[in-house]
């Protein structure tokens, strides 16, 4: 899944997008309504790119459960967060069997869910797709380009300096006494 830029932030419901930052903090735009708030530092704010659920092994990030609910429901709605809790469970267990029973919560996946659906509903859910993948080797690749040239470039304007018999200084400056 493709979270970047959507944050949680605690004490207020809903996601958000990052749209801007500020001195001390960031401008984000709720999903649902579009409004921009001001989100200051002093707010926990969470990406979801960086939240994990507990499991018996590794931690398993929420991209990775979000595209199993995906999988597993072809891209509709999942179960509402409101649902009876053994429905709840029942659901989470189909999606993710190796949870760790004593750490996650029945309210840990009453909120999956619920961004789950904000994220369906809003569609802001998107997979990473290949041409995703091909598009940032391309950047890469452009940049590397961009770097050899630059260093190709620099290293004739040095050969040129020193081969006239001037002194070339590293970029240096000396100032006062030491």
């Amino acid at each position: 899944m493709d979270l970047s830029g959507i944050i949680s932030v605690s004490g207020m419901p809903g996601l958000y997008k990052v749209v801007g930052q500020m001195k001390n903090g960031v401008i984000a735009e709720s999903l649902t309504d579009k409004k921009r708030v001001p989100i200051h530092s002093h707010q926990q704010i969470s990406s979801l790119e960086d939240i994990s659920m507990f499991t018996t092994g590794d931690n398993k990030p929420v991209g990775d459960i979000l595209k199993n609910i995906y999988d597993k429901e072809k891209g509709g709605k999942s179960i509402d967060h409101k649902a009876d809790e053994k429905q709840v469970l029942a659901y989470f267990e189909g999606i993710l069997p190796d949870y760790d029973k004593e750490r996650v919560y029945i309210s840990n996946m009453r909120k999956l869910f619920s961004w789950y659906n904000l994220l369906q509903e809003t569609g802001n859910l998107k997979l990473k797709s290949d041409s995703d993948k091909t598009e940032d080797k391309a950047k890469v690749q452009h940049h590397d380009d961009a770097a050899k040239k630059f260093t190709k470039t620099a290293s004739k304007d040095n050969m040129k300096a020193n081969s006239k018999g001037a002194k070339k200084t590293a970029g240096v400056r000396k100032t006062g006494t030491a």
